[in-house]
């Protein structure tokens, strides 16, 4: 008996997939419902599972092949692992029955304290395939990382888990929440001629999506980007006042982003057309407020939505955000979390960014670009002070947006920033 592994249903918008990884090979042993291969689209790596406890038999698209729906990726066999050969076990026996070598010494006077209470080093952990991938995207040694699985397995949880115990986040860092930072990836070997090394990669799915709509964006737009800057001083005070009991009443960290999309979508409302997009020769006004939040993932830029932003409290944001950050790390947003939305923010200072212009999510017609926070003199009331301040930008389709709702925009997102009590007061 034998069970056929196909490629599941894709999104409507999704016509075709790429194989990405093998996490079996034929002859191995595999459990129904682990992870088999990886698939990637435009968007989204899905994981492909194992429909039967059985043996892994052949492989029918390998690695880098393009797929459809109900493409036949593989096929599961009945049965159990064969067990070793005969010659393999006696060759194991004999190994045992040899006597270990004798451990190496060396002069009493070289040995430290701390050698002396050096232990051997243990044995390789368990991780399960996606678990594995995240460790070997994010460069982290396995042994570090303890496994609550069955058998002390490493999981994605796990994996999760100690990445946030290892967030050392400051006062100023705190927007890290809003695009999650990546450590740079390791430089490929190159080959060629000497001194003058060269390496062709193609491009991931997901890199050449966002090259097109980035390309898009550019020829079918008129962008222009207005700059303002904003004292989060408020802000920084509120949220360091009321963040311990914020998060014990409901369960999340308060970060700066929630300040930040209730400020936009104070403005959206105030400035309908910012919440617009060109559709033809029409112009196409959004009811609702639906914010993209810029995630970095360990495969790229995805924008997330948070729906009806103007019915979410503060902490339905902040827990909406953490959610897409789990997900985004962890390769599990769906199609519809990453479909749609009227307006979105990304924020380059979590890299260290001051100024930059962000560029449109095709087909909404503004973006809000936020940068580090960094303390700089102003002057209050005739005096010289120290305030955390911020540069923002606001990218914008000229096609449909004048300049002038475009900085009045800004200018409400600032006001709302500097005074939150606006927010209340809705003034």
């Amino acid at each position: 008996m034998s069970s056929e592994v196909r490629v599941p249903a894709l999104p409507e918008s999704v016509s075709d997939a790429t194989v990405l990884t093998w996490h079996k090979q034929p002859g191995e042993a595999v459990t129904e419902g682990e992870s088999l291969v990886e698939l990637e689209t435009d968007k989204v790596v899905l994981e492909v599972p194992a429909p039967m406890d059985g043996i892994m038999g052949e492989i029918k698209s390998s690695e880098g092949m393009v797929v459809q729906a109900d493409d036949i990726l593989a096929v599961v066999e009945a049965g159990s692992a064969p067990a070793p050969s005969k010659s393999k076990q006696q060759a194991a026996a004999k190994k045992s029955a040899e006597p270990a070598p004798a451990p190496k010494t060396e002069p009493q006077a070289t040995q430290s304290p701390s050698s002396k209470k050096d232990k051997p080093k243990a044995s390789e952990p368990l991780v399960t395939p996606s678990a594995r991938r995240l460790v070997s995207e994010m460069h982290l040694d396995p042994h570090e990382i303890p496994g609550t699985g069955r058998d002390g397995r490493i999981q994605k949880s796990d994996v999760l888990a100690f990445l946030d115990d290892r967030e050392t986040a400051t006062e100023y860092a705190a927007p890290a929440d809003v695009e999650t930072m990546v450590p740079a990836q390791p430089i490929p070997r190159l080959s060629g001629e000497a001194g003058r090394p060269e390496q062709r990669v193609p491009m991931t799915r997901l890199r050449a999506r966002i090259a097109e709509r980035l390309v898009q964006a550019q020829q079918h737009a008129a962008l222009l980007t207005t700059f303002n800057e904003v004292n989060l001083k408020a802000v920084i005070e509120l949220r360091a006042k009321y963040k311990d009991e914020f998060e014990q009443t409901h369960g999340v960290r308060l970060g700066f982003m929630s300040f930040f999309v209730k400020a936009a979508v104070e403005a959206l409302q105030r400035f309908p057309v910012i919440n617009a997009a060109v559709d033809g020769s029409d112009i196409l006004y959004y009811g609702y407020y639906d914010i993209g939040i810029a995630v970095s993932s360990p495969r790229g830029l995805v924008v997330p939505i948070l729906r009806n932003c103007d019915q979410l409290s503060m902490s339905d944001i902040e827990q909406g955000i953490a959610e897409f950050g789990t997900k985004a790390k962890e390769g599990t947003l769906s199609y519809e979390e990453l479909t749609g939305g009227t307006f979105s923010i990304t924020n380059g200072g979590v890299f260290g960014s001051l100024v930059s212009t962000p560029i449109l999510n095709p087909p909404q017609s503004a973006i809000l670009g936020m940068h580090k926070i960094q303390e700089r003199p102003i002057v209050e009331d005739g005096q010289i002070v120290a305030a955390p301040m911020m540069y923002l930008a606001l990218t914008y389709d000229h096609r449909i947006i004048d300049g002038r709702e475009a900085v009045q925009c800004l200018v409400t997102i600032k006001e709302t920033l500097e005074d939150p009590a606006r927010l209340l007061l809705r003034v």
